[in-house]
């Protein structure tokens, strides 16, 4: 977690804060993970592994073509 100073009264990029807002956009397209519908933990661990994989398989198939 990374804490903002109260003294900035501008627009200042957070360290860190980006990588997760970008690794959330990346997973919003999967269906299954815009809402919590599992019940268990480690079904919704499973669905983010797949989600990422899914994005990085076809980062790849895209740079080959």
């Amino acid at each position: 977690m990374v804490n903002r100073s109260d003294d900035t009264s501008e627009f200042v990029v957070l360290p860190k804060r980006w990588l997760v807002e970008r690794t959330f956009a990346w997973l919003m397209p999967s269906r299954r993970l815009a809402r919590d519908y599992e019940a268990r933990t480690d079904t919704a661990e499973a669905m983010i592994l797949w989600s990422m994989t899914m994005v990085m398989s076809h980062r790849l198939a895209r740079r080959r073509c």
